[in-house]
């Protein structure tokens, strides 16, 4: 045929016939197939039919007209012609040939798949659509559930008129593309049901961060116009691409699930049930299927363009069938373009937060607030202001373009907002639940994504700063720089930074932001009195074993950050509250003797093996284990916290042993240096354990004999005391002298970089920072070696 192409008659090659979009079909039909990737059969209107439907109708001079004098800074006007345009195509005739060979091969479609009128998906490819430097993604319309020859014809019209949609029109004028040198190519698709399944989006780079190590995926129930225009909170997934484990998943509320009708014959979003919305949308297995797909994609568009290119893929499940298909690819266009940069953002001030939903970027920014319901009212933005709204679509972009920062109540992480945030480069938070009401119109407010996993609506003009370097204008040292790091969600992205791995992954911050429930109300679960176990129930939903939801929980945020850094060491903490810190966890006060001083008290090694705790700690032991031997991350370590004698190390490594952790297959066992006792007998600590960390901070209110938390003597504590030092400098004699490695964790380098420099001078193996004094403690570390030196 002249002007229909079926995919598999396509390929990367045909870029200019049937644009980015079908090509990218076409390729996986042809390539990926018989590898075992599933996607949809179907046929592309080429470029060349829409072009003889503009001769038909004489629409080539229209639209030169038309676009002579734009202002794509004029919203109105951009409007006013695009109406007018794709009124010429909805009233447009097709040539007679062109319309036999739709119908055509539609008719062979439908026979194809045993079905007449066949349901297909309409979707709109241009001809410079899914470029490495531009995507175009979200330009034109997709129709979906179209039935019968009619109808696709009106819709295939359709989809010709939608490259000239005002959001269409403004991306082609700001990009610099000639408008009639754009084409179109339409793609008729066979209809996957995923209203009675699923859909969703993968990206094979995490697509906040740009961490390439990782499979990033969400889930919601239904079409995936709901994922994409923000309309639901999906499910999220991350799979480690060399390990191929499943390390991370957290629930979306997947509020809505978009079906069609048949009665109606149109699309209709409905409330998901809550049985359903306290499910995952995806099987573990499904999850790690469509993540092999995305990294064969992956794989085959990196060796056919000659470089490693990320992907941007949507997938749906067909709900009859249970099949998984990937219904589309394209390479990312955001972090994939980006020199890496190293960027900190630094929040100066805090006050008093009005808003708070998920953090895209990593930003700050600060200007009015301007509440909109509605594109229409775009008349009232001004460049510069902060957007809060509901939620976007592609109607909302030339606003977006103008604002400081986006925030929404609704929506996920590959929601539009998102996605057009990343790419304009701004911080958005989305997902900020009451952000409509609770952020006062025209107020200056400040919009901050630099604390971590949840981004924040200020109010007022908070002030903060931004370092940006070079990674590779960051000086190389002898000493090891590794990072403290507390919260999985944003070790992603500093496991971007140049670093040598993780000095000290807390434990209890797991604890505390996402298993929340004391262990041995899980392991003690019968005995529980009735309200806590309802409380307990509520946070282990879906969970029959009650030690299984503790094991799952805290393996995924401990091997979130291994994944991060891998293949570089990453040293987990064992827990370490105090057992008023204990306490707070559900179920904790029943378990927790009420002590005079914590900080001296029942904590670290010596709950490890006492009859008290015991079956907690093999919790935690059976966690490190899910990580290291389930899913692959060797690059685990542990360190045990607050040993005071020798004998309670042995005790601890018998505990560990008899719950199957070993030194076997390279696990490294350190002991934190925070008691002077770790100093005095750092021989026969250095015979049961691989190395040493100090903790700078429990030292120094041991060996100075005072509580930081007590406002009388708290102005005492300095870790820059000669007695702190001694210590330090002494432990680092007697390790080195037993041939094991010394690195510090505590906070001292971090804030004082003399004391950094002491210790580099003493003869330091690694220094453990807090993100934040990365850049300046590195330099730092450089010039003391060149002293020394």
């Amino acid at each position: 045929m002249r002007y229909v192409r079926f995919f598999e008659e396509v390929g990367l090659e045909d870029l200019a016939l049937v644009g980015g979009k079908n090509a990218s079909l076409g390729e996986m039909i042809r390539a990926l197939s018989p590898l075992g990737v599933r996607v949809p059969e179907g046929f592309a209107v080429t470029a060349e039919g829409y072009r003889a439907f503009l001769r038909e109708n004489g629409l080539e001079e229209a639209i030169r007209q038309e676009l002579k004098d734009l202002d794509p800074e004029d919203p109105k006007a951009l409007q006013r012609k695009s109406r007018r345009l794709r009124n010429l195509f909805l009233k447009g005739v097709y040539p007679k040939e062109l319309e036999e060979e739709i119908r055509a091969a539609y008719h062979a479609l439908s026979e194809r798949a045993g079905e007449a009128d066949l349901p297909v998906a309409v979707r709109s490819s241009a001809t410079l659509e899914d470029l490495p430097t531009a995507s175009f993604a979200g330009q034109q319309e997709s129709y979906l559930y179209v039935q019968g020859e009619e109808e696709l014809l009106f819709y295939v019209r359709r989809a010709m008129a939608s490259l000239f949609t005002a959001r269409a029109i403004s991306y082609r004028a700001r990009l610099g593309f000639d408008h009639l040198k754009v084409a179109l190519s339409v793609g008729v698709q066979r209809m996957v049901r995923a209203d009675e399944g699923a859909s969703g989006v993968v990206f094979t780079l995490d697509p906040d961060s740009g961490h390439r190590g990782v499979v990033y995926l969400t889930a919601i129930y239904g079409l995936g116009e709901n994922i994409v225009q923000g309309r639901v909170g999906p499910d999220q997934y991350y799979v480690h691409k060399e390990t191929r484990a499943l390390v991370y998943k957290t629930l979306g509320p997947k509020e809505l699930t978009l079906v069609y009708d048949r009665l109606d014959g149109r699309l209709k979003n409905r409330p998901t049930p809550p049985y359903l919305r306290g499910r995952f949308a995806l099987s573990d297995p499904e999850v790690l299927r469509l993540a092999d797909w995305a990294l064969l994609i992956e794989k085959h568009y990196s060796e056919a363009r000659g470089a490693e290119t990320p992907m941007d893929i949507e997938w749906a499940k067909d709900g009859p069938t249970g099949e998984l298909f990937i219904v589309q690819a394209r390479p990312e266009t955001v972090h994939s373009q980006k020199a890496p940069v190293l960027r900190v953002y630094r929040l100066q001030q805090k006050g008093e937060v009005l808003a708070e939903g998920l953090a895209v970027g990593e930003g700050v920014a600060v200007g009015r607030a301007r509440v909109l319901r509605d594109p229409k009212e775009m008349d009232r933005f001004q460049p510069g202001e902060v957007l809060v709204t509901e939620t976007t679509n592609p109607d909302w972009e030339p606003i977006m373009k103008k604002a400081a920062a986006i925030v929404t109540e609704r929506g996920g992480r590959t929601s539009h907002a998102a996605i057009v945030a990343r790419e304009i480069g701004v911080p958005a938070v989305v997902g900020a639940a009451g952000a409509t009401r609770r952020v006062p119109e025209g107020e200056e407010v400040t919009v901050s994504c630099a604390e971590g996993e949840v981004g924040r609506v200020y109010r007022g003009a908070l002030a903060f700063e931004v370092e940006e370097v070079s990674p590779e204008a960051l000086p190389r040292t002898r000493t090891r720089i590794l990072l403290n790091v507390g919260n999985p969600e944003e070790a992603l992205k500093l496991g971007r930074l140049p670093v040598d791995g993780v000095g000290l992954a807390r434990m209890e911050f797991i604890f505390a932001s996402h298993v929340r429930v004391h262990p041995l109300a899980l392991t003690r679960y019968e005995a529980l009195p009735q309200e806590v176990r309802r409380q307990v129930d509520e946070l282990t939903e879906g969970y029959s074993d009650k030690r299984a939801y503790f094991v799952d929980t805290l393996a995924q945020g401990i091997a979130l950050i291994a994944a991060a850094f891998h293949p570089r060491p990453v040293l987990l903490r064992f827990s370490d509250f105090k057992t008023n810190e204990y306490a707070r966890l559900v179920g904790g006060h029943l378990f927790e003797p009420k002590e005079e001083n914590p900080m001296l008290g029942w904590r670290g090694a010596s709950r490890y093996y006492h009859p008290d705790y015991k079956e907690g700690f093999l919790l935690e032991v059976a966690a490190v284990r899910k990580v290291r031997e389930e899913m692959g991350l060797k690059n685990l370590h542990v360190m045990v916290p607050f040993c005071r004698t020798p004998e309670e190390g042995q005790k601890v490594l018998e505990v560990m042993a008899e719950g199957g952790l070993d030194r076997k297959e390279g696990l490294q066992v350190y002991v934190m240096a925070e008691i002077p006792s770790n100093v005095l007998e750092a021989e026969a600590f250095a015979e049961l354990f691989d190395g040493f960390s100090i903790g700078s901070n429990d030292l120094t209110q041991l060996a100075l004999g005072l509580d930081r938390d007590s406002e009388r003597v708290a102005p005492l504590f300095d870790e820059r005391r000669e007695t702190v030092k001694a210590l330090c400098a002494l432990l680092i004699q007697k390790a080195h002298a037993k041939g094991r490695p010394v690195g510090i964790c505590g906070q001292a380098p971090s804030d004082y970089p003399e004391f950094a420099a002491f210790l580099v001078r003493e003869g330091i193996d690694s220094l453990s920072l807090n993100p934040d004094a990365l850049l300046r403690t590195v330099r730092h570390v450089a010039q003391a070696e060149a002293q020394v030196d």
